[in-house]
Parts: C-alpha cells; structure tokens; sequence
C-alpha cells in the first residue's frame, strides 16, 4: 500500500557562498562627490559562484581616500551594493570597515547577490561602490552567477543511512525542492549541500524546521517531501 506524505516546509534559506572565482566585469563610473576612489575588484571581473567554495576568497575591495589625510582620524567606510542600473535608489551594506580594502568570499557575494533579487544559475549584474560621511565613490558594475544550493535528506530511513545524503530536485517554476521514494522505519533530516554545517530537524513534530533540530520519525512507506525555502 502507497502511503503519500507531503511536507511543505518554509524557511529563511540560509545565504552561504562558495564558488570559483573567474572574472568580474566592472564599468566605472559615476562622478565621485567626495574624495574616495574605489580601485578593485578592476574591470573585466566576472565571478561564477560554486556552493563547494563558499569560504575562498572571491575579490578584495580596494580604495583610497584623499580626504582623509590626518593622521589619527579614523573614518567609517561602507561598502554598498545595489542592483545594476538603480542608481543606488535601495541599496545594501556589505560591509563596513575604517580600513582601505575588504576582503570578499564567494559566500558573501552569492549571498549580496541574492538579496538584490538575482537568480541561482543566472548571470546578473550588480553595481558596488564606497560610501562615507564625505560623500560617494565611483562604481563598478560586478557580473555574478549565484549558485544553486543543493539540498538533501540524510538519516537511517533513507536510501544511504546517514553515510550520505540523497539529493532532492529543484523546481525553479515553483522555488520548492522535492524527492519522491520508499523509506524505511527511522529517522531522517534535511541537510545543505551534503555537509553538516547547515542542517534542519523538527523539535516539535509539527513541519516547522528548526536549526540542527530533532530528527524527524517516519514508518516504512512510500513518500513525496516537498520543500519551500522562500
């Protein structure tokens, strides 16, 4: 007998970032208000971000500040982003730092690139540029492909234990994951990109996913788990 079980689940998905580093295109600019030069990541830049890489190093931003020639006085700098062609109309903060370059992995870049709206496995095209109480610095335009977070079910009801995870599929049409397949009496849970450091249980039974929360039972049947991380 077919038992059919639909989880729909639904989340914060969690922004992590790893990805290969190729290129970056950046165009330059604007005319500055202030006396702050944004010199890296330079032109031609163009980053393809892979979920295996999500600690490496992506780019380093690097600017200098003309204005800010008195020794002993520490000024705050802040790294924005918006999507390409707003003009800044609603940007974000990537950073912000009183140094003259910011380090950038290809977790923090996959993860300003989905906020400002760019799709997993799609070239899109933010602009970047420095911000003080002086003023604005010119900006460049980064290309970025964000990656497509892998997710998978883990645990002694499926298919290899807890040995591995089991991929499920991803529906752009719908933004849903989903795997339909035979379980056996046990535990499972849901797990990112087939490591530990992000996984999700059920803490109170309910289909509501917790942060390294309880494994969740289920009985020997066949089922469909759909997921929603929206």
């Amino acid at each position: 007998m077919k038992n059919t079980l639909k989880l729909l689940i639904a989340f914060i998905s969690i922004m992590t970032i790893s990805s290969c580093a190729d290129d970056i295109e950046h165009t330059a600019a604007i005319t500055k208000s202030s006396g702050i030069t944004l010199l890296a990541p330079t032109s031609s830049f163009n980053l393809v971000l892979d979920g295996a890489k999500l600690n490496d190093l992506a780019t380093t931003f690097v600017w200098n500040d003309t204005d800010n020639s008195t020794n002993g006085t520490s000024v705050s700098y802040t790294i924005e982003a918006a999507k390409s062609g707003t003009n800044f109309a609603a940007p974000i903060v990537l950073a912000v730092t009183t140094s003259l370059f910011k380090d950038f992995t290809v977790g923090n870049l996959d993860t300003a690139a989905k906020s400002l709206g760019l799709a997993p496995l799609v070239e899109g095209s933010i602009d970047v540029r420095i911000k003080s109480s002086a003023g604005n610095s010119n900006y460049f335009t980064l290309k970025v492909t964000p990656y497509q977070p892998n997710w998978g079910i883990i645990g002694s009801a499926t298919p290899f234990a807890w040995d591995n995870s089991t991929d499920m599929i991803y529906n752009p049409l719908t933004d849903t994951y989903s795997i339909s397949l035979g379980l056996t009496t046990g535990e499972f849970k849901f797990r990112l990109d087939n490591a530990w450091t992000t996984n999700y249980g059920d803490d109170g039974k309910n289909l509501s996913l917790e942060p390294g929360g309880t494994n969740i039972p289920v009985t020997a049947g066949n089922y469909t788990i759909v997921a929603n991380f929206n």
